[in-house]
């Protein structure tokens, strides 16, 4: 008998706590799956998505029957090498836009990380009351497909031949590509200095080109040094064109006495393929008031282009360049089918354009240019 109580005792308390476990499961099963507010709705299928709990998310839209789980993945985490394949969602911030009691909108900002940087999405998102709960009805988006079609392939190639090791001492590998800088402007931004313009390649072969500003004191010294980076074309074809920026954060331009420029230039194997069009670009303000550059880019040969990255050079009514932007679209580009981009332009600086120029650097996965 005094072996039997602490048994029971001990049977007992398992089972409260197995109970325990199993409501407290159900409880929060259901608190995960229902949503009293438009905002907590959003909240939580956008945790699902940064979990990348992939089906759970996709049984809290309130349309699960009309949008496929695969193109919800596609359309919150990217497919086919794009830049959000590359990318995780770090954060994401919801507020209330509408609400009528059926139906409300909010609107989301989803702020990714990736290997070139951060990377914002807003969207307005429609939210619906069903029964006790409030549910995300995702948009419908049908991915657009080209008919088989034969894309001819006459694009112009350059291919590159070093020496050998077993070559004449004495033989030499080509000269570099001529290149030049064609305008050059220093600007004052309420953080940084900004250096800004163009460069054209002169030579009848590519070019992979790199541009780098010495700020220099009044006493010939140098203060800071820093280059391009991404903000160029770096591979140009011959005669090509292309807008280039550098930064010098906390920077004040009355520290700089002159600026010295360093255009680089180094032979390359290109190619004048993929050819990438861009159409219905416009000058515009976005849902968060910001000013952009809107457009369009379609990929006119039969290859999938990765990681497009759009570069923007803007002219005042005289025809010098007053700002370069650039940013990277988080979609592929498939053959033919259009696909949106937005780059930003600083409020002070868009009444003041007067034309603009686009260019397209791409990358993928078994080559970059």
């Amino acid at each position: 008998m005094k072996h039997f109580l602490p048994f029971l005792i001990t049977i007992a308390t398992v089972v409260l706590v197995l109970l325990g476990w199993v409501q407290s499961g159900v409880v929060a099963r259901e608190r995960m799956r229902s949503s009293r507010t438009p905002d907590e709705a959003a909240r939580l299928l956008l945790s699902q998505v940064q979990a990348r709990k992939w089906d759970f998310a996709h049984t809290l839209l309130a349309n699960t029957g009309e949008v496929e789980k695969a193109a919800f993945v596609r359309d919150v985490a990217g497919s086919n090498g794009s830049l959000l394949t590359y990318a995780s969602l770090e954060k994401f911030d919801v507020w209330p836009l509408h609400n009528n009691g059926r139906e409300a909108t909010v609107r989301v900002k989803l702020h990714y990380s990736t290997a070139v940087g951060p990377l914002d999405d807003v969207r307005d998102l429609q939210v619906e009351h069903q029964g006790e709960t409030w549910r995300v009805r995702w948009p419908t988006t049908t991915i657009a497909k080209v008919a088989p079609q034969v894309i001819p392939v006459n694009y112009l190639r350059w291919d590159v031949i070093n020496r050998n090791a077993e070559d004449d001492w004495g033989v030499q590998n080509v000269d570099s590509p001529q290149v030049r800088i064609l305008s050059m402007n220093a600007l004052q931004r309420p953080d940084r200095i900004v250096i800004l313009g163009e460069i054209v390649n002169e030579d009848t072969i590519p070019a992979y080109i790199n541009v780098g500003a010495t700020l220099l004191r009044p006493d010939g010294s140098p203060i800071a040094q820093e280059t391009s980076f991404d903000k160029i074309s770096h591979v140009l074809l011959p005669k090509q064109v292309s807008p280039y920026r550098i930064d010098f954060p906390g920077i004040k331009l009355d520290q700089v006495k002159s600026v010295r420029m360093d255009a680089k230039a180094m032979l390359v194997p290109a190619s004048a393929d993929p050819v990438i069009e861009v159409n219905r670009q416009k000058l515009e303000t976005d849902a968060l008031g910001k000013k952009v550059l809107r457009g369009d880019l379609v990929n006119q040969s039969g290859q999938i282009v990765n990681i497009p990255h759009v570069l923007a050079a803007y002219y005042d009514a005289n025809g010098k360049v007053i700002w370069v932007s650039d940013g990277y679209v988080d979609q592929e580009l498939q053959p033919q089918i259009p696909v949106a981009f937005a780059v930003d332009v600083p409020d002070d600086v868009a009444p003041k354009v007067h034309n603009y120029h686009v260019v397209v650097n791409h990358y993928d996965i078994n080559n970059a240019s």
